[in-house]
């Protein structure tokens, strides 16, 4: 049997929370297992037909190229803790945020746990994309918003990293930005504007985080928490300064989530897994 075909399978990672850093012998094994499991599904991706993730039962993801990446990459470990997260805490979390939505895999499987979701995606090929994924598994109830976010709204400036689109970001965000590149203004919400309502925020916006992060004021999160990644070493610092001494807690994949207590224990790229922003005392995993 698939590891995609266990309806408990979002359980089964939640359980095992404490095992969940990068650098644990159950991650690294665990992930073998996904990816090999995703790749056996192929043929599904290829043929636009439904295959069975977990308990959110029959979903439909086309296969899709994004330069270097696909979409099966999009199916990795760190992504499946995420979604266990996610059902674990169904009932808890009901309006969510997705910003940096890329094609659509969280918003689908958001969506599918019956959560109402904004999605945020300014890249128009993607964006195509993102529609097409919803449509196909019939998430009327998934808002979709063609802006990138920022911190204060208007226009910003837009950079597609052709060779990966998953890579693509907010113009500056990245210091060296590598490969063919394409430059274009896109129409942006402020980050205060995409956070109201929101009692969950999905963030992955390619190195500009931070600048989002800091833009958010301590009362935001009496009713909110974030997840997402972190994309350099000098974002994560900015992190850990802005909200260390504050009741904001940073609970840190690369601890296993526990409390980030010192700038080592925060994740400083993908590699490292994701963090949680929260006033929670712990990340609610049960």
């Amino acid at each position: 049997m698939s590891m995609f075909e266990c309806e408990d399978l979002f359980d089964y990672l939640a359980e095992q929370n404490d095992r969940h850093a990068r650098t644990t012998s159950w991650w690294r094994i665990n992930d073998l297992v996904a990816r090999e499991s995703i790749a056996a599904l192929r043929p599904q991706f290829d043929a636009l037909a439904p295959f069975p993730f977990g308990p959110v039962g029959s979903t439909t993801f086309p296969y899709f190229q994004m330069g270097a990446i696909d979409s099966l990459d999009l199916f990795g470990l760190d992504e499946l803790i995420l979604f266990s997260f996610y059902w674990r805490n169904r009932d808890r979390y009901r309006n969510v945020a997705d910003i940096g939505a890329n094609i659509g895999l969280h918003s689908v499987i958001l969506g599918k746990m019956g959560m109402d979701v904004t999605s945020y995606e300014p890249d128009p090929v993607h964006l195509a994309e993102l529609r097409r994924n919803l449509a196909a598994n019939s998430l009327d109830q998934v808002s979709v918003v063609p802006h990138a976010v920022n911190t204060d709204g208007g226009s910003v400036e837009f950079t597609r990293v052709v060779g990966n689109t998953t890579g693509s970001h907010i113009s500056g965000a990245k210091e060296n930005p590598y490969g063919e590149l394409e430059r274009f203004n896109v129409p942006a919400t402020s980050i205060g504007d995409a956070i109201e309502g929101k009692s969950l925020v999905k963030m992955d916006v390619e190195g500009y985080e931070a600048r989002l992060l800091l833009a958010l004021q301590d009362s935001d999160f009496a009713t909110m928490d974030i997840v997402g990644e972190i994309g350099s070493e000098v974002n994560a610092r900015s992190i850990f300064e802005r909200f260390a001494g504050t009741k904001v807690h940073l609970f840190s994949q690369k601890k296993n989530w526990h409390p980030a207590k010192s700038l080592n224990d925060m994740p400083s790229s993908y590699r490292e897994g994701s963090v949680f922003l929260s006033c929670k005392s712990e990340m609610p995993w049960e």
